[in-house]
């Protein structure tokens, strides 16, 4: 407290804030949640992390407010605490509605300044509501007695782990924006007790409360956001073909009319642009007279006849109709959507011709990943319709997937469905690649992939395993067939696969085992010599190595030295998203991360730099809390994209992963004081236990999810708790122990672990950003080593200041 300073009036004994402290932390984890599903539709996926970052500059800002300004603490809590509920109940309802209607347009923030600001302005928006709990949360622990900070403590951090499982079904049953105004009416209905010490604020408070809670009920009529114009969703809308939508955690899903095909053909958006397709089907093929020309054909030349057909990603039913066309005896699709499911089973049952009842039909709803390890059946073709996309021709449109992780494409997953093919059976996967003849980064990555997964089963000769054909895509794409067969393609097979080829429109054979290869990029990865791969995806333009769970970012095709070029245009204007725009996104995130955090964080300490100055050993304590923002973050982002494999879809990871961090983190800060007495020993223990548990994680989890990703979701949430429990106790006990030091430093407490606070939260929003960008240069298991080796400088640092004043002083 600086001299002069008065001392914030003392709370009557008879207030208590469990009631505040408990609805403000779970509050916050809904919002934060909600808005990550409503930024991957608005926008895509990878925003999420830029979401986290935002909440943790929010409620740090709010921290480092209350301690600086002596202003605000002299504010009676009991006024202030249902005061900034209000204002923070009625941040989120205005805030839907300013962030919903402003259009950000992802690919055009690379060269369009007011495309930056307005992700600035829509970042300060989504910051205020986290900066009101932050405001409340540090009010409430500052004025408490201190034998009720621990308990109020205990309180936030239940409100949060509650608000991480009640989130799914929420989202469910409200819809993310219906969630956020829930966050909003559980903040407001969070004032109304102490509010009734002023009729002011009481009124404030109700209000807030009933009109939140009228958008709650009423929730399924709020306004849809906006989606990039990169996404075609509201062209749709604008010319009537919308028919139907529907949220859900892990995509939401429009139903749209063909604008050529009305009443026949429906495309299916996921989250705002097309996902795939859905065709009216009474039983009769003769609406299907086109697929005898189809590029969907082809694997069926290559496989027995009456095949059983695996179908990952069945989607709208095209592929489920054409396997029927195709002759094949039995159909299983699998669909992790269960929205996209449902459309089948239910919503558009009587126009699909009743594919789930059909005899020779089974769907199912779940991760393909999840199905394959469960059974031990096998099929003559696994298919893979653009699993992740309708048309993976549609994927670089938009630039969506170069951030966003799939494990689909991934040589474990490869490997998998390999195991699942009889012996004359066949994996095929297509996709559009939009300059197939200059930069096939699709196919070359895929085939890349596929010879590592060959070559872990100890399958010899990939060559004679691949056939890569061609055929005309929707403009400006063309469209490429991968096939892989079990056994080898003999030219008996490859036959009649050839005479396919030439009625199939726009068909061509890019590589074929019984054709002398040519140079391109996809033949020198099917046949170059083993001992000379690893230098030519070293020299190659693009990223086309393997892709492995470890890092499975398989649309991240260039380097991030390279993205800071100019965006490559092909002839006639064509923009490829997939060329440095997606790597250029998560730089300015970067730069807009590092902006916010300095001036919320760190200027404001420039009002007591007289303080600041006075304030010992800055530098050790730069470093440690700097490592521990850092580090933790590295932590939590590496176990969040390593368990959406386990638990099915990141939204999932992320609601689990942060409950079990909070909870056990939570007890490992409670329990910290206990080592305040040997505070050094202490710390080298708990790093020792740190090394250990991520020297476990990084042999054991993969053989982990190995073996349970099978399991029930139950189950799999379950264990992922119980993984996560020992390292979140851990980490949870390094943070109090240096604001424990700290404070014990100089009489400037207050403003010193404040501005320990800030720099942690300052690297903590750096961290969330820079986490992914990290996964995907160096892949996940060694960003869990970087964080050792981070949190390795931080300790070393901390060993550096004394532990008391009076050693300081000495």
């Amino acid at each position: 407290m600086s001299d002069g300073e008065k001392s914030p009036g003392s709370v009557p004994a008879k207030v208590s804030f469990f009631i505040e402290i408990f609805t403000a932390s779970m509050a916050a984890i809904l919002l934060e949640i909600a808005y990550t599903r409503i930024f991957s539709f608005k926008v895509f996926y990878y925003f999420t992390y830029l979401i986290i970052g935002l909440g943790l500059l929010g409620i740090g800002t709010g921290g480092v407010a209350v301690a600086i300004s002596g202003r605000i603490r002299r504010i009676d809590p009991a006024k202030l605490v249902p005061a900034l509920s209000s204002i923070g109940a009625l941040s989120i309802f205005a805030g839907y509605f300013l962030i919903g209607p402003t259009q950000i347009n992802a690919t055009l923030l690379t060269k369009d300044f007011n495309e930056v600001l307005k992700l600035i302005f829509v970042s300060l928006v989504l910051m205020v509501p986290f900066l009101s709990v932050g405001l409340i949360i540090s009010t409430i622990l500052g004025s408490a007695r201190a034998d009720l900070v621990g308990k109020l403590y205990g309180t936030d951090l239940i409100g949060a782990a509650l608000g991480c499982v009640l989130v799914i079904p929420l989202l469910q049953w409200l819809d993310p924006p219906g969630t956020v105004m829930l966050s909003g009416f559980i903040m407001a209905a969070g004032g109304l007790r102490l509010g009734r010490r002023s009729k002011p604020i009481l009124a404030a408070a109700a209000v807030a409360t009933v009109l939140l809670g009228a958008f709650v009920v009423t929730a399924k009529q709020l306004p849809d956001p906006v989606v990039d114009r990169n996404k075609s969703l509201e062209d749709y809308k604008a010319n009537g073909l919308h028919r139907f939508s529907k949220w859900n955690p892990v995509f939401r899903v429009d139903v749209v009319d063909h604008p050529f095909f009305p009443g026949e053909v429906f495309l299916l958006m996921h989250d705002g642009q097309p996902g795939s397709g859905l065709r009216r089907f009474d039983g009769s093929f003769k609406r299907f007279d086109y697929l005898a020309t189809d590029s969907r054909s082809m694997p069926f030349q290559v496989v027995p006849k009456e095949p059983r057909v695996l179908i990952i990603g069945a989607a709208g039913g095209h592929e489920v109709v054409a396997s029927l066309f195709f002759g094949a005896s039995h159909v299983t699709g699998v669909e992790l959507n269960p929205v996209t499911y449902s459309l089948l089973t239910d919503v558009y049952a009587d126009l699909s011709g009743r594919l789930a009842e059909n005899p020779k039909v089974t769907l199912l709803n779940g991760d393909g990943r999840w199905f394959l390890k469960q059974t031990d059946q096998k099929w003559d073709l696994i298919w893979f319709v653009a699993p992740d996309s309708y048309a993976a021709m549609n994927a670089s449109t938009s630039g969506a997937f170069v951030l966003s992780e799939s494990y689909l494409y991934t040589v474990e997953m490869l490997r998998e469905g390999l195991k699942h093919l009889t012996d004359e059976g066949a994996i095929c996967t297509q996709f559009g690649e939009l300059d197939y003849h200059g930069k096939p980064n699709r196919t070359t990555r895929y085939l890349a992939t596929a010879r590592e997964a060959y070559r872990d089963l100890g399958i010899p000769n990939f060559e004679k395993h691949v056939s890569v054909g061609g055929a005309a895509g929707f403009p400006p794409y063309a469209e490429s067939v991968v096939i892989l067969g079990r056994s080898e393609l003999t030219p008996e097979r490859l036959r009649p696969l050839h005479v396919q080829t030439k009625r199939v429109k726009g068909g061509t054979t890019h590589y074929s085992p019984d054709r002398p290869p040519n140079n391109s990029p996809v033949n020198q990865v099917i046949t170059m010599p083993e001992g000379e791969l690893a230098s030519w995806f070293g020299s190659h333009k693009y990223l086309v190595d393997p892709v492995r769970d470890n890092s499975p970012f398989f649309w991240h095709f260039v380097r991030y030295r390279d993205a800071l070029g100019s965006t490559m245009n092909l002839g006639g204007g064509i923009v490829d998203f997939e060329d440095t725009i997606g790597e250029k996104i998560t730089l300015i995130f970067l730069g807009v991360a590092v902006l916010l955090a300095g001036v919320f964080l760190l200027l404001p300490f420039f009002m007591i730099r007289k303080i600041w100055s006075e304030m010992p050993h800055k530098g050790n304590a730069l470093v440690y809390f700097s490592a521990l923002g850092l580090g933790f973050m590295f932590l939590e982002v590496a176990f969040i994209q390593k368990l959406t494999l386990f638990l099915g879809y990141p939204t999932y990871s992320l609601s689990v992963t942060l409950f079990a961090i909070l909870v056990f983190s939570g007890l490992g800060s409670l329990l910290s004081g206990r080592f305040a007495s040997k505070r050094n020993k202490a710390l080298l223990v708990l790093f020792g236990v740190l090394v250990t548990l991520v020297a476990i994680y990084q042999f054991a989890l993969p053989g982990i999810i190995d073996a349970f990703v099978g399991s029930s979701l139950a189950l799999r949430v379950g264990l992922t708790v119980l993984l996560l429990a020992p390292v979140s106790f851990c980490l949870g006990s390094f943070m109090p122990m240096g604001l424990t030091a700290v404070s014990s430093l100089s009489k400037h407490s207050r403003e010193y672990v404040a501005w320990a606070w800030a720099v942690n939260g300052f690297f903590s929003v750096i961290a969330s950003i820079l986490s992914t960008i990290l996964g995907m240069v160096i892949g996940f298991r060694l960003l869990l080593l970087l964080s050792l080796v981070v949190y390795a400088v931080g300790v070393m640092a901390l060993l550096r200041i004394p532990s008391s004043a009076k050693a300081a002083e000495a």
